[in-house]
């Protein structure tokens, strides 16, 4: 394995990172709410009447990118999974939060600057099922 330099954007990654801590830190300040996607999203289908802002925080992860767009342009996107295996991943990745309680961006970002036990637990498990998911994948059935 090695590393692709020329697609390699600290710069950009760094300031992402620092807009999704500064947006979850003020939701939880401003709110009182974790930026977790998965229960924000959940959030909708039910009988709630917070659903304002979750349609606002929402719209605003859907909004942002194509906003950017004319700023920064199109970033060149290449999957190389078809749309049946993606499908099942992101039934898997869904499975997952609702079995963990909550999704990456709930757990990982939010638990874990919260020194949450139970975030650390989960991301942990995040990570090493994803490690697990790309070896067997990749190395053992070969794809």
């Amino acid at each position: 394995m090695s590393i692709d330099w020329t697609q390699f954007t600290p710069v950009t990654a760094l300031a992402g990172g620092a807009l999704i801590g500064a947006a979850s830190a003020i939701l939880l300040l401003l709110n009182g709410r974790i930026a977790g996607i998965s229960g924000i999203t959940g959030g909708l289908f039910q009988k709630r009447s917070d659903v304002a802002w979750r349609l606002a925080f929402l719209t605003g992860l859907v909004a942002a990118p194509i906003l950017a767009i004319p700023l920064f342009g199109t970033p060149d996107i290449h999957i190389d999974a078809d749309m049946m295996t993606l499908a099942v991943a992101g039934l898997v990745v869904g499975l997952g939060t609702r079995y963990g309680a909550g999704c990456t961006s709930g757990h990982g970002v939010c638990g874990l600057s919260r020194f949450s036990v139970r975030s650390i637990v989960a991301t942990a498990m995040f990570m090493l099922t994803g490690f697990l998911t790309v070896y067997i994948v990749r190395h053992v059935w070969g794809a």
